[in-house]
């Protein structure tokens, strides 16, 4: 058998070097990512939507709407920028730049992620993290009974705004307020109203979508295969979901809700 003794100083250098090349590629990754991102953006894009490590608020913003803590974690994986676009256009720069450079995507919307899929990745590096919240404006049509969503908004903001219209209105989604409309719908969407009015993405009725290409695409131009698909699906699969435009449905003006409590030794026949 050969013994090696390597002193202690090679040793804290070659650690030393191993780390600089890793922030030197990071470093290149963010500037490549940035410069894409202005070329490719019809809409000029604010620095103040840009997040790197180098910048306090990445982790803030990134904990933000993080309900698993043990994926706030120093050794789980960060990403090497956070972009939070303003408009459709910035989305569609943000996936034309990361497959362009060959760099993974995670998308996250105005909700939770108990998992944390939308943004850690542990397998696919080096990845950013494009945060959706603040697409979050949500237009109500009484008349076609129909609304109007992006992905930024919250289950409890898109009841609210429907109320705000009608008192005999809602829409079949999820009990839990703060989940955001984007991946509740693209994972189908349980609520109170199922056995009337099935799923939310039942009651989808169209979609704009940002596909692989950066191609804008609505519910016509995208096939019913994929408009299908999106309704889910599962997010992130097949396309980044900017907005869903959904089906309106009657509900009484006034409900009556009430808890019964029953102790153990309480037989239910």
């Amino acid at each position: 058998m050969i013994s090696i003794n390597i002193s202690p100083t090679i040793y804290i250098l070659s650690i030393f070097l191993l780390l600089s090349a890793s922030l030197t590629t990071s470093f290149s990754i963010q500037n490549n990512f940035i410069k894409c991102l202005s070329i490719n953006s019809h809409v000029p894009i604010p620095s103040t939507t840009i997040f790197t490590p180098n910048n306090s608020s990445l982790a803030t913003i990134l904990d933000s709407r993080a309900e698993n803590l043990r994926l706030t974690e120093p050794s789980v994986p960060k990403p090497v920028l956070l972009f939070t676009p303003l408009n459709e256009s910035h989305v569609q720069a943000a996936v034309i730049c990361s497959k362009k450079l060959g760099i993974n995507i995670r998308f996250r919307s105005g909700g939770h992620d108990f998992e944390g899929l939308s943004y850690v990745s542990f397998i696919e590096k080096p990845f950013v993290v494009i945060d959706l919240a603040n697409l979050r404006s949500i237009s109500v049509d009484i008349k076609t009974e129909t609304a109007w969503a992006q992905v930024g908004a919250t289950l409890g903001e898109v009841y609210y705004s429907i109320a705000e219209k009608s008192k005999v209105h809602g829409f079949p989604a999820g009990f839990c307020p703060s989940i955001g409309v984007g991946g509740h719908i693209t994972g189908g969407g349980y609520g109170s109203l199922l056995r009337k009015y099935g799923l939310a993405a039942d009651n989808v009725v169209d979609a704009l979508i940002v596909d692989s290409n950066g191609r804008l695409l609505d519910r016509k131009s995208m096939g019913e295969d994929l408009f299908w698909a999106i309704r889910g699906g599962g997010g992130g699969s097949f396309a980044a979901i900017l907005s869903w435009k959904i089906k309106l449905v009657a509900v009484p003006e006034t409900v009556t809700v009430f808890t019964v409590t029953r102790n153990q030794d309480t037989k239910l026949l």
